[in-house]
């Protein structure tokens, strides 16, 4: 089983992907967490570069370098843990692509959607988690939780507004897999919710 989180800069993502991996681990299910991009040596490295501030990557160079993480990440670490059946927990996935390098760079939806297909070899969610929340709120818990923005971080603010509507546009377009979560609600409450309603899937596949 595959579950994502998804959300702009600052929406706790991370935070309650990390609570869910350790609520799951205590629960004695076998769980792998990851990152992307990241998730593998080569994907840290890469991630290095994407993220630095002083580099210009160009939006269809930075689109082949996430494609080149994820496929390395399917090889490498998503795709045995699933056939091992193991819980998979990542943090970003497909649709952060659609979101920043889709709506944020304008980069051909079909394009993304066939290099997702290739790499992903068709892998989906089963469930993924978005934290929605105001981007000013957002930007603001993010820097003051870190004195150092990363080149995405540094974006105008029209940007990380273009990616919160695309968020909201592809969860109502796969409300199925979508569960928006209100990311300005109190960590614990959050994660009260977050785990009610990953229990009720794992319920429903017999998990």
């Amino acid at each position: 089983m595959l579950i994502t989180f998804e959300g702009i800069e600052g929406c706790g993502k991370t935070t309650q992907s990390d609570l869910l991996y350790q609520y799951l681990l205590q629960a004695g299910h076998s769980v792998v967490k990851t990152r992307e991009p990241g998730g593998t040596a080569l994907g840290e490295a890469l991630r290095e570069v994407l993220l630095r501030k002083d580099l210009p990557v160009f939006a269809l160079s930075e689109l082949l370098l996430v494609m080149a993480v994820r496929a390395q990440h399917m090889e490498e670490v998503i795709s045995p843990a699933l056939a091992d059946g193991k819980i998979v927990v990542c943090d970003r996935f497909v649709d952060a692509t659609y979101a920043y390098q889709g709506y944020g760079r304008a980069i051909d939806l079909g394009i993304i959607e066939t290099l997702n297909r290739l790499v992903t070899k068709g892998v989906r969610p089963n469930l993924t988690v978005l934290l929605d929340c105001d981007v000013e709120m957002a930007l603001k818990r993010k820097s003051a939780a870190s004195q150092v923005m990363d080149r995405f971080e540094r974006e105008d603010i029209s940007f990380h507004k273009s990616i919160r509507k695309a968020y909201l546009k592809l969860a109502e377009e796969d409300s199925k897999r979508f569960f928006v979560v209100d990311g300005s609600l109190d960590r614990s409450e959050a994660r009260r919710i977050i785990q009610e309603k990953v229990e009720s899937l794992l319920r429903n596949h017999g998990i």
